[in-house]
């Protein structure tokens, strides 16, 4: 066990509190009670995307703390992408292109010993309590229409995620890490784009910039892939019924829509 006393944390998220530890590191510690699982399932992810030479934080050790478990990374320095959209909104049309560009980048890595996209996919539309069992046999139906790949894919990948460095962009918080179709990723990415709520300050510059940077974004991404705009809506529904199981309700009657629509 670990016995480093701990100052005040430079963040805090849902599961956990952010610290300094060390000389350019930092410490994710989990909430108590947090399965020990769950936390060396988060490091094995982070070591085999940090193995694909992604721009991501190196990952340490997993500790113990004051009868916590905690996850020691290299400390990234910088503001997110989002943060610097809302303080330089006119930048917002070459953030757009970034974000694209470094979605691509990611799918030209392969990550094989990640959990396949699939199965994650399948177990959260299951799991998703808004489905109906009608619309979630249709949503099963049309992820089971659906080529797989073999690509790194991030699972959650949106503006805040990235962190703009002194070094370059970083990404960030791969706990849903998958290898898969990069589509499926694309898609997540559109989901969030389209409609999850932006964190306050600054909401409303966001709502107002989201429909012109997401047609950039996927503009890009189509140039640099030559992925089609079918190819992409089709894992639409897909995505938003998997969605759902994270509970959001202000997000629900709209991932219902894309369901029933796209699983029509």
């Amino acid at each position: 066990m670990t016995t480093a006393k701990l100052g005040q944390p430079i963040a805090r998220g849902r599961t956990a509190e952010i610290y300094a530890w060390g000389d350019g590191q930092i410490l994710k510690l989990f909430n108590a009670g947090w399965h020990p699982g769950w936390v060396d399932y988060e490091a094995r992810v982070a070591r085999a995307v940090y193995e694909t030479g992604a721009p991501v934080p190196a990952v340490g050790d997993v500790i113990e703390l004051e009868g916590r478990l905690g996850l020691v990374y290299g400390r990234v320095e910088g503001p997110s992408l989002l943060r610097r959209i809302q303080a330089r909104p006119w930048t917002f049309p070459a953030a757009g292109r970034l974000l694209a560009e470094l979605h691509a980048a990611l799918h030209e890595k392969r990550a094989p010993t990640l959990p396949p996209q699939r199965e994650r996919l399948e177990r959260r539309i299951s799991a998703a309590q808004p489905l109906t069992p009608e619309l979630r046999a249709r949503a099963l139906a049309a992820l089971q229409a659906l080529p797989d790949g073999d690509r790194l894919c991030h699972g959650d990948f949106h503006p805040d995620n990235i962190l703009i460095t002194a070094r370059g962009p970083v990404i960030i918080d791969w706990v849903d890490a998958t290898r898969g179709n990069p589509l499926a990723d694309v898609a997540r990415t559109i989901v969030l784009l389209t409609g999850a709520i932006p964190p306050m300050p600054g909401r409303r510059l966001i709502e107002a910039l989201r429909g012109k940077f997401l047609a950039i974004y996927r503009a890009r991404y189509r140039r640099l892939t030559s992925a089609g705009e079918q190819e992409i809506a089709a894992w639409l529904p897909v995505v938003a019924a998997a969605r759902l199981d994270e509970g959001i309700a202000e997000e629900q009657e709209r991932l219902l829509a894309l369901v029933r629509q796209g699983c029509s």
